[in-house]
């Protein structure tokens, strides 16, 4: 029998007051219901942001490393049930055990970094050009903020925007995907055993549509820090603008590749399996085109397709699996009415292209990874995420004509390429159209230190990770203070 979960307000766990609950699917067996959680309503949005802004300014009060300690700890305890929470992760979202186990690692990380950042909340003093008057800065929460997160890193995303919130003095109220709300649970349970004070954190459950409103337009609401389609998230802004409150977004990518002739093709190989196909390639940093100079195409091409056929596709709690399933039966079949447009668009299908069938794979949502070549600029292949395990290589005469085509997309997120010519290198890092920008690294491979976010249509400008994170978190007070009168 599966766990049902309650709303996290005030400290405890609550049923909503719908008295309804929905269901979390192992999408690798549908069969198993991992766990239930509360369909919850305005009502207990209200209840829960309220809770919040009664609590917010006692919390900004303790002093900022305290709240730090508190993160420090709630790492310590993360770390300790790692296992569980990654074997969790798994059954929940899909991705294999290697993979949950590290992104749990991110977090526990991601707790201790911002927990030290507690004693480094400094701003700065500027000399007056008057007599007597001493300049400074220094930094203020915002207030109540509401955290909106995905379901395909369910435990790092949360984290990353739960603790530069929390240390900067914010309360929260925070609603995490519907598909795998499981990692946030446990992240709020460590939280409060932790210390944090009742009602700083707080998590409702349910779906977007019923309760995503009320957590944007609510007038306590100072913040909003939202990780998702770009559909859902310009119409997040479009809410917020009017009411010039800060927000936060983090959206789509169609990321490229370079591989230059002068790579190590075997290594360009498997970095660009990595960043196409891991994760089942639901990740918005993901591989989804390569460019790769003509003279080496047709070999790397010949490596990539082996590569990719030996790439085992399965449960991701099972040894040896390289690629889970899609997370549930509608992104499976996005993933494969994209196939069919590459397909009817003219591409040529070099392998994958189906959804697996058979013993191990029929009671899950397993789409074979994908590849496709003579893929032109126009096509929506090219041009439009999926998310998921699809790939489009083009050949490109040299770096010139490689950048063009990975700039002529409306995303900018993450870019990479794969060359041992630093001139070619920084040539590319100059001018291509990305926030982030990698050398010789698959393009979705980040750390927590570093800040994260992209351009164009991939993102607002406010950059997640490190310590520019607490930027959004927070507003900058300028003081000038004559000594006497």
């Amino acid at each position: 029998m599966s766990e049902t979960f309650g709303n996290f307000i005030a400290g405890e766990w609550v049923e909503s007051t719908s008295g309804k609950t929905f269901e979390s699917i192992n999408p690798a067996n549908t069969r198993e219901v991992v766990a239930r959680y509360q369909a919850s309503t305005t009502d207990d949005v209200k209840q829960a942001l309220e809770v919040a802004g009664r609590v917010q300014a006692a919390w900004a009060e303790m002093p900022a490393p305290l709240r730090g300690t508190i993160l420090m700890r709630s790492a310590e305890l993360l770390e300790k049930r790692a296992e569980q929470v990654a074997t969790e992760m798994t059954r929940e979202e899909g991705k294999t055990l290697p993979e949950a186990r590290g992104e749990v690692g991110r977090a526990v990380n991601i707790l201790r970094y911002f927990g030290a950042e507690g004693a480094r909340l400094s701003g700065e003093t500027v000399p007056s050009e008057r007599d007597g008057v001493f300049g400074y800065t220094f930094r203020k929460p915002l207030g109540v903020v509401s955290l909106l997160t995905p379901w395909n890193f369910p435990i790092a995303i949360p984290v990353w925007k739960i603790a530069p919130a929390l240390v900067a003095g914010n309360s929260l109220v925070i609603k995490p995907a519907s598909l795998a709300p499981l990692c946030t649970v446990r992240v709020a349970e460590v939280l409060h055993e932790a210390g944090l004070p009742k009602g700083v954190l707080n998590m409702v459950t349910g779906s977007g549509a019923s309760i995503g409103d009320e957590l944007i337009a609510n007038p306590l609401v100072k913040a909003v820090s939202f990780t998702g389609s770009c559909e859902v998230g310009n119409g997040i802004q479009r809410q917020t603008a009017p009411r010039g409150i800060k927000t936060q977004l983090e959206m789509g990518g169609k990321n490229p590749t370079i591989v230059l002739r002068d790579a190590n093709l075997e290594q360009a190989a498997d970095v660009v399996v990595n960043g196409a196909f891991f994760s089942t390639g639901q990740k918005c940093t993901a591989t989804s085109r390569a460019l790769v100079e003509k003279p080496v195409f047709d070999e790397f091409v010949r490596l990539l397709v082996e590569k990719t056929g030996k790439l085992r596709v399965g449960d991701g709690l099972q040894q040896g699996v390289g690629m889970g399933p899609c997370v549930d039966e509608n992104q499976m079949n996005t993933v494969l009415d994209y196939i069919r447009i590459g397909q009817q668009e003219g591409a040529r299908l070099l392998c994958g292209g189906r959804r697996l069938t058979g013993p191990d794979w029929d009671k899950g949502y397993f789409v074979q990874p994908t590849i496709f070549s003579e893929v032109s600029p126009e096509m929506r292949i090219a041009q439009e995420e999926i998310f998921g395990p699809v790939l489009a290589l083009f050949p490109v005469e040299d770096l010139d004509h490689a950048i063009e085509l990975a700039n002529r997309v409306e995303f900018g997120l993450s870019a990479s390429i794969l060359t041992n010519r630093m001139d070619q290198a920084f040539k590319y890092i100059n001018r291509i159209e990305a926030g982030l920008i990698i050398v010789n690294l698959p393009s979705a491979g980040v750390e927590y230190q570093l800040p994260f976010g992209g351009t164009k249509a991939s993102s607002t400008g406010y950059r997640e990770q490190g310590s520019v994170a607490i930027d959004f978190y927070s507003e900058l007070r300028t003081v000038y203070l004559k000594h006497t009168l």
